[in-house]
């Protein structure tokens, strides 16, 4: 008995040590400064808002957010760095749709989205827009619908490439209204604009921010927002679900993730910094300047938000045979 009762002191003692381990770690974090990931070039909606975060959780967190832009390969090549890196909360990544799309989208595939990252928050969404040049018939979706009916394949659209979320919202678009277009796929959202700009392409799929400028000055017609709700920059455009299909949604949006096996009292910390950051007039004017709100909410919205969006770019990109740039 008297044996047994040491040992069970031990393992109690142990225990105890590893926890006093553990707490000192956590709450010695961060010890220098955080590298913020982003799989796009500079100055771009997932860029702006990267920085836009980062500069609001510093503070709370006693060190500077670094961005670090690795553009290249979809995202992958950001996507790697981080997986690669150690588990302490010092290495993490703005993403947006491509983590959930990825997978199924490269074969063979870069990554398992469960098991390789740690989901921290989620952050915004900016609705995907349609637009057509203003001189073309399509001046509404009834219209594009109505044509693309009378003529599968005759309407063609332009996105920032195959396997975009652009591209990957409208062919969930053309799935609901029961239609084929042609798409065009790009290097990027601006040489597709350019395509519709001089009338050679009818219409483009590229996330508010990018078609802001030239919806202002009238070169280009918004038909629609891909969203629950109205862009804030575009008031005025109904929502696809305004437009006849009730519950359909197919936004940009971006999360906070982390590698696998960050410890949960640093995922807290990070989360918690996270919502206080979204309620700041600054992050909410930045994702507001790109069309889009903020989400704040559970860590749990996050995670539930990554499965179903997994499960259906694997569906949508299988059944239209879908293979990137």
């Amino acid at each position: 008995m008297v044996r047994f009762d040491r040992r069970r002191l031990l393992i109690v003692a142990g225990a105890l040590a590893a926890a006093r381990g553990a707490g000192a770690q956590t709450a010695a974090y961060p010890s220098r400064p955080i590298k913020l990931l982003v799989g796009f070039a500079p100055g771009g909606a997932v860029d702006i808002i990267a920085r836009a975060i980062g500069q609001q959780i510093a503070p709370g967190l006693g060190q500077p957010v670094v961005v670090e832009n690795r553009p290249g390969a979809g995202t992958n090549i950001a996507m790697r760095t981080l997986i690669d890196s150690a588990p302490d909360g010092h290495t993490l990544m703005l993403t947006a749709n491509s983590i959930a799309a990825n997978q199924t989208l490269y074969q063979p595939q870069p990554y398992d989205m469960a098991r390789d990252f740690t989901p921290i928050a989620l952050v915004g969404r900016v609705p995907v827009m349609l637009a057509a040049n203003p001189q073309s018939p399509i001046d509404s979706i009834s219209k594009l619908i109505s044509m693309s009916k009378a003529s599968p394949n005759s309407v063609s659209y332009g996105s920032p490439g195959n396997g975009s979320t652009p591209h990957l919202a409208t062919e969930l678009f053309e799935r609901a209204a029961g239609i084929q277009m042609n798409h065009i796929p790009y290097k990027g959202g601006a040489p597709a604009i350019t395509d519709v700009l001089g009338g050679h392409v009818q219409l483009v799929a590229v996330n508010a921010l990018e078609v802001q400028a030239h919806a202002r000055t009238g070169r280009l017609r918004v038909l629609a927002a891909l969203s629950p709700t109205r862009s804030a920059i575009f008031p005025d455009v109904p929502t696809i679900a305004e437009s006849g299909f009730p519950g359909f949604e197919a936004s940009v949006w971006y999360g906070l993730v982390g590698p696998a096996g960050m410890p949960a009292a640093i995922v807290g910390r990070l989360h918690g910094e996270v919502q206080k950051a979204l309620t700041s007039p600054e992050v909410r004017e930045r994702l507001a300047g790109a069309g889009g709100e903020v989400l704040p909410g559970a860590a749990e919205r996050f995670t539930a938000l990554l499965a179903s969006e997994r499960a259906r770019y694997d569906k949508l990109i299988r059944e239209a045979r879908i293979q990137p740039d």
